[in-house]
């Protein structure tokens, strides 16, 4: 063969390979997407008209739930092939033609719905199925932030299109029915991939017991009646004409109780479903609001949010972002059973905006720093194993003035450190050399990051307690 025909050859098994590679052999083994649907359905898929929606990312097993809880029968089946997540529905069916894609597994992704139980939901899957004399193809996605996919999206073909859009006009309620996160502690996190919400966060319901709030007479009464009384009595108050939606702020300096009070109110409304935001998480406001809005009566908790009084959201026209906050609190209806509360260190950063959008806080309380009583109580509630007498304990206190309940909390943890080096049970002389530690000049910063204020410098007497191991340093 001369050089011509050589080429020539190669030419020809090369376009033989390029058109094999674009279409390949009708004796591939896996059944086409197509097919498969043709012979469920009865008719030919690429002639049914797709209607689709899509929902939040956090809301794949709901959205799974009311799918499955709509049809009368179904089967889940997936796709073998790479790059299918690229394409709709319609493009799929398209593509399928050509035997690109063929059945095969679903994909799953495993999701917490409660802090010790998780769920293995749907996020690549054909749901084949029927409702009725209706039969069905649903292809559910997750969010996929990575590959431009923010929400999940479910795309339906039925035997006709009323079918269809009757099935996508009952999912909300459907979604809202089997809702996993009802009465349930949820934070919200942003993607990893970009500016959106990513998983949630679940977490264990507290557990306190009204002792084990200190504060000054009348404190917690007040708080307590704003949000929980709300609550116990909202029949009463909306046939009065009355609305139940309320804002509360916790203010005061840190290691006060602000973040322990609000524990203890989630703790007393069990019922409540709770949506934490802390700091920059606050720019999920509108997604928490529509949460709460949907599974309430819910709380909104919104910490430390005198980071966000001054911070800038250019998706709302550059204000400060609280007033975004703000503007989501005011847009509930006021019959709506939402409480919002609210906790910061720095009330003077908050109160122009508060003042600029009045009406969102009904209530603003201050946590104060424990007076003499509170510091007694905050010893018994942090040490009830110390063998403490009324003297020792009365010569803390009044040592102590000025802290907060972090510190007193800190006080008891080094007083039992201490007997457990002396190996002898912690009684008067720990706490009391656990305080001379604390407010020695030398753990001056500790106190300050435990939110004390500043008290002329205690200085230890010139010999150390018996017994005892020198003060310790941290």
């Amino acid at each position: 063969m001369d050089e011509p025909d050589e080429v020539a050859e190669f030419a020809r098994l090369f376009n033989g390979f390029l058109e094999r590679m674009q279409n390949p052999p009708s004796e591939n083994p896996r059944e086409s997407l197509r097919e498969r649907l043709l012979a469920y359905l009865g008719m030919d898929p690429e002639e049914l008209p797709v209607v689709a929606a899509s929902f939040p990312s956090f809301d794949l097993p709901n959205v799974q739930l009311a799918v499955e809880a709509w049809f009368d029968s179904f089967e889940v089946v997936g796709l073998a092939g790479s790059d299918r997540g690229h394409y709709t529905f319609s493009e799929l069916l398209e593509v399928s033609a050509h035997r690109r894609y063929g059945i095969g597994a679903v994909d799953y992704q495993r999701i917490s719905i409660a802090v010790d139980q998780e769920m293995d939901c749907v996020a690549f899957g054909f749901y084949l199925a029927s409702q009725g004399d209706d039969r069905y193809v649903a292809l559910l996605r997750a969010a996929n932030p990575q590959y431009g996919r923010p929400t999940v999206q479910l795309e339906v073909v039925a035997t006709s299109k009323e079918a269809g859009e009757r099935f996508l006009g009952e999912l909300p309620a459907l979604i809202l029915e089997h809702n996993v996160f009802r009465g349930q502690v949820v934070s919200f996190e942003g993607h990893q991939f970009e500016r959106g919400v990513g998983p949630f966060r679940l977490h264990a319901r507290p557990e306190i017991s009204r002792d084990d709030v200190v504060l000054p007479d009348g404190v917690l009464e007040r708080v307590e009646r704003e949000v929980i009384g709300i609550a116990e009595h909202r029949e009463v108050l909306l046939a009065a004409g009355q609305h139940l939606r309320r804002g509360v702020l916790l203010y005061g300096p840190p290691g006060t109780g602000k973040t322990h009070t609000v524990r203890y109110l989630l703790s007393r409304l069990p019922e409540f479903t709770v949506v934490l935001l802390a700091g920059t998480s606050i720019g999920f406001i509108s997604e928490a609001c529509g949460l709460a809005r949907m599974l309430q009566p819910a709380l909104v908790v919104l910490e430390d949010c005198d980071l966000v009084a001054e911070a800038r959201d250019h998706a709302y026209g550059g204000g400060p972002l609280l007033f975004q906050v703000l503007n989501e609190m005011d847009g509930l209806t006021e019959e709506a059973d939402v409480a919002f509360l609210l906790t910061t260190n720095r009330a003077d950063l908050l109160e122009p905006a508060l003042s600029q959008r009045p009406g969102r806080v009904d209530l603003a309380v201050e946590i104060p720093l424990p007076d003499a009583p509170g510091r007694s109580r905050l010893l018994s509630l942090y040490g009830p194993g110390l063998e403490l007498s009324p003297a020792a304990v009365e010569d803390v206190v009044a040592m102590t003035d000025g802290t907060t309940a972090s510190f007193a909390k800190e006080l008891v943890r080094r007083a039992v450190l201490l007997g457990a080096e002396n190996d002898s049970p912690p009684g008067d002389a720990e706490l009391k050399a656990a305080a001379e530690d604390l407010l020695s000049t030398r753990d001056a910063l500790t106190r300050r990051l435990l939110g004390a204020t500043e008290p002329a410098p205690y200085t230890p007497p010139p010999e150390a307690t018996p017994g005892l191991a020198p003060p310790m340093s941290y």
